[in-house]
């Protein structure tokens, strides 16, 4: 399970960054709750982990703006489960991944990010 929300204003974190927007993720080990720094952000900018959903909700469900959680398919298999777009760690479908180098689908083929 994966739904996103934005908030209804930012979220102050520290002097420079703000949180925009959040998403949840339902993951075997419990829920993470993926943080966004721009409005417009793909990937996260850090992330949460809670042992329970009602723990999430309470935290959040207050901050989230009217149009609620959003539900989002499930990423494709070796995807960044924070991600809002196919994106995946560039060969580690070949057992050789290049940490901080990205792919994503566009028009069925794997392409640089």
């Amino acid at each position: 399970m994966r739904k996103y929300a934005r908030l209804r204003e930012p979220l102050k974190i520290d002097e420079n960054t703000f949180t925009y927007k959040i998403m949840l993720y339902e993951a075997e080990e419990g829920f993470y709750l993926f943080e966004y720094s721009a409005p417009d952000a793909v990937q996260c900018s850090s992330d949460r982990c809670y042992d329970s959903l009602e723990n999430l909700y309470a935290d959040w469900n207050e901050l989230i703006d009217d149009n609620g959680w959003i539900e989002l398919d499930d990423p494709l298999p070796g995807c960044q489960h924070d991600a809002f777009i196919p994106l995946r760690v560039k060969g580690r479908d070949t057992g050789k991944p290049e940490w901080g180098s990205y792919e994503t689908l566009k028009d069925g083929r794997w392409i640089p990010y």
